[in-house]
């Protein structure tokens, strides 16, 4: 079976740190060139924007969007018009509703669109989902607390409206939670941390039940220095459970279980080719659910000024 064609759009820290490697270490992709406004990539062909690239490569039959959430659903739209399957990187989209709208327009056009919830395939995460399927669960508490000033430098599109802000990296926690745990999570108190000069938070504490009525406390947090913290913790009446390192690694009360090296961008890929050759939608919009509830009803406090 051939290779897929793929494009790239946004030549940003993501993509190069994590879509480009893996794309060229899987031989179900071919990379055609990359789009970009502001960046070009050694070695491939580079454009000024999706049109261009696709006017002028029409074999691309496949596009990852790695540009930020604002603009994404335009670009996706535009692609799915034009035949292109899609892979879009978390969050994938500033709203709900422009999700729902790829959606419904990808099964009307019978092409592939893939959400990426990358977390969900660090290597723990499954494992831990199935010692928690049948168990009593007690509680459960996240803390994703991690430094700005070094994932994200001068990044101001993640402070913009729709940029999600601390909600970028705390999607990734709500994407394991939400898949590891048995039950549905209902939103019951949030506060959101607002710098004075941003328009997204810097932090946010956010309070759910699951339908049984087991607390569910997560904490994210945008001003770690230091060590960062990707920590999950569950309580059940049979042990507890933590994730560390976003998943990567796995204990059950406080004995190592797995720990392995990250690959979920691998796995992703992986997943992506199989739903081109099957032209079928991958998209669970629970995670962004939550942050659209938290931004709903979630108490805001504004804090001191930040700079980068």
């Amino acid at each position: 079976m051939s290779p897929i064609k793929i494009g790239l759009v946004g030549v940003g820290k993501i993509a190069r740190d994590q879509h480009l490697p893996v794309i060229a270490a899987n031989p179900d992709y071919e990379l055609v060139a990359v789009a970009s406004r502001n960046a070009t990539l050694d070695g491939v062909d580079s454009y000024g924007s999706l049109d261009a690239m696709l006017d002028a490569r029409p074999e691309i039959e496949a596009v990852a969007l790695c540009t930020p959430p604002q603009g994404r659903h335009a670009l996706a739209r535009h692609a799915l018009d034009r035949g292109v399957h899609v892979l879009l990187e978390k969050p994938p989209g500033a709203t709900l509703a422009e999700v729902h709208d790829l959606v419904g327009f990808a099964k009307e056009k019978g092409l592939a669109l893939l959400a990426t919830w990358h977390s969900r395939y660090a290597p723990a995460v499954e494992p831990a989902r199935a010692w928690l399927a049948g168990r009593t669960l007690k509680s459960v508490s996240v803390s994703w607390k991690e430094d700005v000033r070094h994932w994200h430098p001068g990044q101001e599109w993640i402070w913009q409206p729709g940029g999600l802000g601390v909600f970028d990296p705390g999607i990734n926690a709500l994407s394991i939670i939400t898949h590891i745990l048995p039950r549905a999570l209902v939103l019951k108190a949030a506060t959101l941390e607002f710098p004075a000069n941003r328009q997204a938070p810097i932090a946010a504490q956010l309070d759910f039940q699951d339908l049984a009525g087991v607390p569910v406390r997560a904490e994210f947090d945008w001003r770690q220095t230091g060590p960062q913290s990707w920590d999950i913790v569950v309580e059940t009446t049979d042990g507890t459970l933590t994730l560390n390192r976003g998943g990567a690694a796995m204990s059950i009360d406080g004995t190592p279980h797995l720990e392995e090296p990250e690959a979920e961008y691998a796995n992703l890929y992986a997943l992506f080719s199989r739903l081109v050759r099957e032209r079928q939608v991958d998209v669970d919009l629970a995670p962004l659910s939550h942050v659209a509830d938290a931004f709903l009803c979630g108490h805001r406090v504004l804090v001191e000024d930040f700079h980068d």
